[in-house]
């Protein structure tokens, strides 16, 4: 029987009969207002409500804005981070300023692949040592979340290394038995998943989009692939602070859904 990680965000589970597939690796992709950001952070939030432990890669916001913007959502993750729960991975400010200089993992230089892979490898590590230390669990046993916003960051000038660069992280996280949402970027209007060959490289796609009906915007999310599980094939609406809705789901939606993609 596939292990499933539960999201946390009413109505998602149950479009993905369960939750992800444990080491699944998601591209959460949509365009501007459509609530990326807050999913991927109310997953992460979730897991450590449940005694998981947590990686946020931030490389489109500032860490502190990070922590302020979870805050807002009433997801504080103060106790998290002093326990060592939680780990902030800035690869944002380059650590550039008087509040880079007090986070504990920076990246230097985000289009340095390596040195990315290694400071998330560092905080997973560490992330497993904490909790292992509060609660004499195996490491082998802790689960890890980890959110990247935005990996498109990572190749938005150079779109021909995107696959490239996704199975890279895909390597290391799944390899180090985590479960990860990768945020990703598109424009309006965009038919894609945010770079060229991606969704061939993830496990998982979720799609959130906004769209304006009769002068009024509406968000909207439909699950595109997720191996290891059925899943809902039909659009559901969503909201900002992510929930979602699953009364258009039909008995057919649900069978077309057994096809593993």
């Amino acid at each position: 029987m596939v292990e499933k990680v539960k999201t946390g965000i009413p109505g998602m589970d149950d479009l993905l009969y369960g939750g992800i597939p444990k080491r699944n690796i998601v591209l959460l992709s949509g365009g501007p207002g459509t609530g990326k950001s807050i999913f991927g952070q109310q997953f992460l939030y979730y897991g450590l409500t449940q005694g998981e432990g947590g990686v946020f890669v931030a490389l489109e916001e500032h860490p502190v804005a990070v922590r302020l913007n979870m805050k807002h959502f009433g997801w504080d993750i103060t106790k998290y981070e002093q326990e060592g729960r939680l780990a902030i991975v800035d690869a944002f400010t380059g650590g550039i300023g008087e509040a880079a200089k007090r986070e504990k993992y920076v990246v230097r230089d985000p289009d340095d692949i390596p040195s990315l892979l290694e400071v998330i490898k560092e905080a997973i590590r560490d992330v497993r040592e904490s909790i292992q230390n509060l609660e004499g669990r195996s490491a082998k046993e802790i689960p890890v979340r980890v959110v990247i916003d935005s990996v498109s960051t990572l190749y938005l000038t150079k779109p021909s290394v995107a696959r490239s660069v996704v199975m890279q992280l895909k390597r290391v996280i799944s390899g180090l038995g985590c479960t990860a949402i990768f945020v990703s970027q598109v424009s309006a209007g965009e038919r894609g998943f945010g770079g060229p060959g991606v969704e061939h490289a993830v496990d998982g796609i979720i799609r959130l989009d906004l769209d304006e009906i009769d002068g009024r915007l509406y968000r909207s999310l439909i699950v595109w692939k997720m191996r290891g599980t059925k899943h809902s094939m039909r659009r559901h609406p969503s909201t900002s602070q992510t929930r979602v809705s699953s009364s258009t789901r039909t008995r057919s939606s649900e069978s077309q859904g057994e096809e593993l993609k």
